[in-house]
């Protein structure tokens, strides 16, 4: 538990942020943590002690049983990682309004002096340093955009058409039949005649109407496709220069 509140986010009773986990004070007898310290202040240059007393830890979220104003204006105690004493102890004790055997399995008068606990993969070893590694990620999503218009419009366009259309006409046909001999008793004079026929034709006749012959419908459908994006991320490396080591392969 110990390695995961360096870091976390420290808020009050109120929900209210108060700062970022710097050290962790660890109890001398039982080894529990029982406080951390938080930067507070302008640009956060104050460290002040904070109880973990019926604190509750979510995640990356330390929610402490005190509040922002109480922090902010606890005694100033020297956190440079050494022990607390007992008396700098029950200074903060008293002024959090918290019983100094607070701590389940210990009886009143039994507490141990607080020591700060070592943060990260070091916390067995003395005198360690260590280095935190960030990079950059892509965080990819999606967003909508408008990316065009489209309208229906109708407008009038003017074409040719050939149509063959059967048509009749009459025209005159002659007959022409012999006359007997006996049959041509009678027959009128010869002089001049003439009659006449009335002949008749049919000829085309354009004519328009307006009739619907198609039906047009718009609608959206949305189409899923995969594409690729791209783009640069930064991340850090860690060199190792060990001065001491070129001292003793230096001829």
């Amino acid at each position: 538990m110990v390695q995961q509140l360096f870091g976390d986010e420290v808020y009050d009773r109120h929900g209210e942020k108060i700062g970022k986990v710097g050290q962790v004070y660890l109890d001398d007898q039982t080894g529990q943590p029982v406080w951390v310290t938080v930067r507070t202040g302008l640009f956060g240059m104050k460290e002040s002690f904070v109880p973990l007393n019926q604190a509750n830890v979510n995640g990356d979220e330390v929610h402490v049983h005190v509040s922002k104003d109480q922090v902010k204006g606890a005694p100033r105690m020297d956190a440079d990682g050494g022990h607390m004493s007992r008396a700098e102890e029950q200074q903060l004790y008293s002024y959090y309004g918290i019983e100094y055997a607070a701590l389940p399995g210990q009886r009143q008068g039994e507490r141990g002096t607080q020591r700060p606990a070592r943060g990260g993969a070091a916390d067995t070893r003395d005198n360690a340093t260590e280095m935190t590694r960030s990079e950059e990620r892509l965080r990819v999503g999606t967003e909508q955009v408008e990316t065009g218009k489209v309208r229906l419009r109708k407008h009038v366009v003017t074409e040719q058409q050939q149509v063959s259309v059967p048509v009749r006409h009459e025209e005159v046909r002659l007959e022409r039949e012999p006359i007997a001999d006996g049959a041509a008793r009678g027959a009128e004079r010869i002089g001049e005649a003439e009659q006449e026929v009335t002949l008749h034709a049919e000829k085309p006749v354009v004519s328009k109407e307006t009739v619907p012959v198609e039906r047009v419908r718009m609608s959206k459908e949305t189409v899923t496709e995969q594409q690729n994006v791209a783009g640069e991320v930064r991340k850090e490396e860690i060199d190792v220069d060990d001065a001491s080591r070129r001292r003793r392969n230096t001829p």
